[in-house]
């Protein structure tokens, strides 16, 4: 028993120390709890204290930045105000500085006017001496700015070159595909007679084209020699009360014109090919050709002084822009013919010509010759109507043939014409009608220069065309219509003969006149 109350003892004691090291546990617990409340406490203290600082420092810097933007404020404003008050002073300065040049002036004029009053009769007639040398010095100054502008647009030629926007060459190749090669190159002859050039040197193309080579063929008409001034300048001679020039040296004068004639073959090669498809043109040749008359018998001749080939990539490489670009080097680069006298007209063979040979052609016949003083058209047999059209044209300066009179395709003469009324190389049809001329033949020339691959259409008659051909022919744009009243007017000028047209009636828009008759 005593045994059994020592063990409880023990137990009770045992539970009294456990009771005890829980106590002191939990206020030691309670002790880390207390402290670290306190620590966190002092930290968001801290926490809290840095945070205002930081609020007060922003203030500041806030405060800071808007006192410099005011100060910034106040400077811009002063100096404007400065600005300002400089300004009123320069312009007061002007004012006054105009009002004095302008008293200046008054005084001056003042004074002229009381010089003017002064003068005697003598001093007024050599007053007038003086005007009349004064304008023609003055008309001698304008003539040499005259020839000095023309220089000078020499040599700004390639500059001034037209640059045809892409859309020119796909509509070129859409006229090819709907039209043949024929509307391409009447497409393409379009854009180069659109081309702006000084005045004097825009000449007339024809063309062709070769498809079995992709190559464009044209022939340009160069501008005459004396294009170019032999005078380098003009001044007034006192001593003679005359104006005179000063002339150029020959040698400076043959060669301004050799570079003018390589220039605008250049210009025609590059423009040829801008305004031609790559894919169907791969190649232009040109042949420059001047309209002259021979110094030894006075005959018209067409000498061809320059003859140039080119391939499409071969132009690319070449820039015409480039001002130091010489034109004469630049045709031997294309390994081109030059005449080696150009302003003597010597000429050169052509490097390729128009082809021909789809045409048959009869002997030529002289029929002007054996026509009576005033022969009347209608009485002529048709092949000699023809004839005496070919006559027209070459008189015109053209080359033109007659073509057989069987099997010709609708074709009666053909015709290589630069001229920019008709252009081109071009098939005719001659109607000796008495009657009007119906819409079925402007058609079936149409479809003549599609088959024959013309440039042109020409169709000459005695009598005369309704609207709708008119209308029909103007669509086309590639056709030519010469009537009755026409056709005497161009053999009147170009053959000097002075033919009557013996219609039954006069016919619309007409006057007797026009058929030859006399007024009355």
């Amino acid at each position: 028993m005593a045994r059994r109350k020592g063990v409880f003892e023990q137990v009770l004691g045992s539970m009294a120390k456990a009771r005890a090291a829980r106590e002191r546990e939990r206020l030691r617990e309670e002790r880390l709890a207390r402290a670290a409340a306190e620590k966190a406490a002092k930290d968001d203290a801290r926490a809290q204290a840095a945070r205002e600082r930081k609020q007060q420092a922003e203030a500041v810097k806030r405060l800071r930045e808007a006192e410099r933007a005011r100060a910034a404020r106040d400077r811009e404003q002063q100096a404007a105000v400065a600005k300002a008050e400089r300004e009123a002073r320069q312009a007061a300065a002007a004012r006054e500085k105009q009002a004095e040049l302008e008293r200046a002036r008054a005084e001056q004029a003042a004074k002229k006017a009381a010089t003017l009053k002064e003068k005697t009769a003598a001093a007024e007639a050599r007053a007038a001496k003086t005007r009349s040398r004064e304008v023609k010095i003055a008309e001698a100054a304008h003539r040499t700015d005259a020839v000095a502008a023309d220089d000078e647009a020499f040599e700004r030629l390639l500059g001034g070159r037209a640059r045809p926007a892409p859309t020119v060459s796909v509509a070129a190749e859409r006229r090819f595909n709907d039209g043949g090669p024929a509307a391409m190159v009447g497409a393409v002859l379009h854009e180069l007679s659109s081309s702006v050039y000084p005045a004097g040197l825009d000449g007339a193309a024809a063309a062709d084209y070769r498809p079995e080579l992709r190559e464009l063929v044209i022939e340009l008409d160069l501008p005459r020699v004396d294009v170019v001034s032999s005078a380098a300048g003009y001044r007034y001679v006192q001593a003679r009360d005359a104006i005179e020039p000063v002339l150029r040296k020959p040698a400076e004068t043959k060669a301004i014109y050799g570079r003018l004639i390589a220039r605008i073959v250049l210009r025609t090669l590059a423009e040829a090919f801008a305004a031609s498809p790559a894919t169907i043109v791969t190649r232009v040749s040109i042949n420059g050709y001047v309209r002259t008359k021979d110094r030894a018998t006075g005959q018209p001749i067409r000498p061809c002084l320059i003859s140039v080939g080119a391939g499409r990539d071969e132009m690319d490489a070449i820039h015409l822009d480039e001002p130091e670009l010489d034109p004469e080097a630049c045709l031997r680069h294309l390994n081109a013919l030059v005449s080696p006298h150009p302003y003597d007209l010597e000429p050169v063979r052509p490097l390729v010509t128009f082809d021909l040979s789809r045409y048959k052609f009869v002997e030529e016949m002289n029929v002007v010759a054996g026509l009576d003083s005033r022969p009347d058209l209608l009485q002529l047999k048709p092949v000699e109507f023809e004839h005496l059209v070919r006559e027209l044209f070459e008189a015109m300066g053209m080359k033109s043939w007659v073509t057989q009179a069987s099997r010709d395709d609708g074709v009666d003469a053909v015709v290589i014409n630069e001229d920019p009324i008709i252009g081109g190389l071009c098939v005719i049809q001659a109607k000796r009608y008495s009657r009007i001329v119906g819409l079925e033949a402007v058609n079936a020339l149409a479809g003549v220069m599609d088959d024959k691959h013309a440039a042109k259409g020409i169709l000459v008659t005695t009598s005369w065309v309704g609207q709708a051909s008119r209308e029909f022919a103007a669509r086309n744009g590639r056709m030519t219509i010469i009537e009755g009243r026409q056709l005497r007017h161009l053999l009147k000028e170009h053959l000097h003969i002075d033919v009557l047209i013996g219609l039954d009636r006069v016919p619309p828009d007409w006057t007797s006149e026009d058929l030859g008759n006399q007024p009355e």
